[in-house]
């Protein structure tokens, strides 16, 4: 794997962390790739009897589930430990999978963590951390993605139950999950706040119409379209308080937004070492290919972009871990390291020639799977569009006007 650079913002989680991510390491290499292998050339979404034959590989080599709070087995880590964890499960496409911290579940995990309470804990947050899997029911055809606002499903009370209708889509791991949190406008109103609503799949009203047809089938359960077709909950069911689902997504958002950076990093590293290997090996034009300039400039570009990704993300964590909502430094990561991690794995396209292109290698898997990086949890222009307005100097900050002469 590619060299591990020492940083100092993460000095504090160092030690014990850095045993975990070596035993991870270790694990997905062992454990991981071969089983990798058998499964990309079926060419279909990893099935539960896999994901959970890999779940349990995990638990046998102590590695499963360590983002997790202690209450729930984990190593109950900060955001800074998990970049380290989840950096070196993203080596593997399985990786995630095998240690429960792929989308969606991770995030719900950690929102569910930080809002559910009572038997709320109990009842969907314990099973999702012992191995089920949930879904985020918030993107919507037309509606709410990009723009959460423009949240179209509604939620109407009707004595101590929401009626909920409306459509939901790329929502992914819907097929199989055993739980779903909704969001939903808590009112006819077009200004109604909107609330989150926690309701098991196998509920009347929910209804999976189909799996969209994606670039890359890695997720367990697909990328489904949902209708929520008079879906009746009761007001026990409701995630935390009424009309706080923005509060609670950006819970959510922002870990989750790194967390994607953490995994995808681990995947382009993957990349640039089997690039880097074909270098160190093929031969042509009298040296080896590595040895030219033009392959030498994408590899060093490829270490930078690695060692620059892995200290923005562990800046964004440093800033989460400080109590900070850290909106601001996770639109900046998911921005740079989406873009970094796609450079990584197109140059090992390049650098592999003619085999990039083919199922010899996983990387070809990767760049069609990572493309994908740069519009969920937000495209890259919504981010640059909201860093961009943050920036702007408002009062005190001004400087003197330039056309004031």
């Amino acid at each position: 794997m590619a060299k591990q650079y020492s940083d100092i913002t993460i000095r504090d989680s160092a030690d014990k962390t850095d045993e975990l991510a070596e035993k991870t390491r270790e694990f997905v290499i062992r454990d991981c790739l071969p089983l990798e292998e058998a499964w990309r050339k079926t060419g279909a979404s990893v099935s539960e009897d896999l994901r959970h034959e890999l779940m349990d590989l995990a638990r046998a080599a102590g590695v499963y589930g360590l983002h997790l709070p202690a209450e729930f087995g984990g190593a109950g880590m900060d955001h800074r430990g998990k970049a380290k964890i989840l950096e070196a499960a993203g080596y593997s496409m399985l990786g995630p999978l095998a240690l429960h911290c792929a989308a969606p579940d991770e995030g719900n995990q950690h929102m569910l963590d930080v809002v559910a309470e009572g038997a709320h804990r109990e009842e969907y947050l314990r099973p999702l951390c012992e191995g089920e899997r949930s879904c985020f029911l918030m993107t919507e055809p037309g509606g709410a993605g990009s723009d959460p606002a423009r949240l179209k499903t509604v939620a109407v009370k009707d004595g101590d139950d929401y009626v909920i209708n409306g459509r939901k889509w790329f929502i992914t791991g819907a097929v199989g999950a055993k739980f779903a949190i909704i969001m939903a406008r808590d009112g006819e109103a077009a200004d109604a706040p909107p609330t989150m609503f926690l309701a098991p799949m196998s509920t009347p009203g929910i209804n999976i119409v189909r799996p969209l047809d994606v670039i890359a089938h890695d997720s367990t359960g697909g990328h489904c379209i949902v209708d929520l077709d008079n879906l009746r909950v009761h007001k026990s069911q409701i995630l935390g308080e009424p009309g706080l689902a923005f509060r609670y997504a950006q819970v959510r958002l922002a870990p989750a937004r790194l967390t994607h950076c953490m995994r995808w990093l681990g995947a382009a590293e993957r990349c640039h070492d089997i690039a880097r290997s074909h270098a160190a090996q093929r031969e042509l034009f009298g040296d080896r290919l590595g040895n030219h300039q033009g392959a030498s400039f994408m590899l060093a570009d490829n270490e930078i972009d690695i060692y620059a990704s892995r200290q923005v993300i562990a800046h964004a964590c440093a800033v989460l871990d400080s109590g900070s909502k850290g909106r601001h430094e996770s639109s900046m990561a998911k921005v740079f390291v989406s873009e970094a991690t796609s450079r990584i794995v197109d140059r090992s396209v390049q650098l592999l020639g003619g085999i990039g292109v083919t199922g010899l290698t996983q990387v070809e898997h990767i760049y069609r799977s990572i493309r994908a990086f740069r519009i969920y949890d937000g495209p890259s222009e919504a981010h640059r569009m909201a860093i961009g307005r943050r920036v702007l100097p408002r009062g005190n900050d001004m400087l003197p006007s330039l056309t004031d002469f």
